[in-house]
């Protein structure tokens, strides 16, 4: 259902490394680049993408907004988090179970969006 979601960002060059690795791991890579005003990462489905506003204001952090990654194990949850701490990222809710059968881990880009990776099984 979803084709893409779009986060704002306020410096390109600085945030496309922490996508650039987190794509890695899930098995995708830059999919569309316009050079710096917008980078489509994907891997075959729903893509996720930087983009500066075109509005011209600087970018801002939704109040609300998440982005969950979909994993493919607990154990990739885990590398996925992981690899944003490594990259920059903050953790928002280190990798566990929330309830039954739903395995997520939290943490947010380095311009404060937050993102999850979750398995459920």
């Amino acid at each position: 259902m979803i084709g893409y979601v779009t986060l704002g960002t306020n410096d390109m060059e600085a945030a496309a490394p922490f996508y650039d690795a987190l794509a890695k791991e899930l098995g995708g890579a830059r999919q569309m680049e316009f050079p710096g005003s917008f980078i489509a990462w994907g891997g075959g489905g729903p893509m996720i993408s930087l983009i500066k506003p075109f509005d011209g204001k600087p970018a801002s952090v939704g109040n609300g907004v998440m982005v969950a990654l979909a994993a493919t194990s607990k154990e990739q949850v885990d590398r996925l988090h992981a690899v944003a701490l490594e990259n920059g990222g903050v953790c928002e809710g280190p990798p566990g179970n929330r309830m039954d059968g739903f395995y997520a881990a939290y943490f947010r880009d380095r311009e404060g969006h937050k993102l999850n990776a979750f398995y459920m099984g």
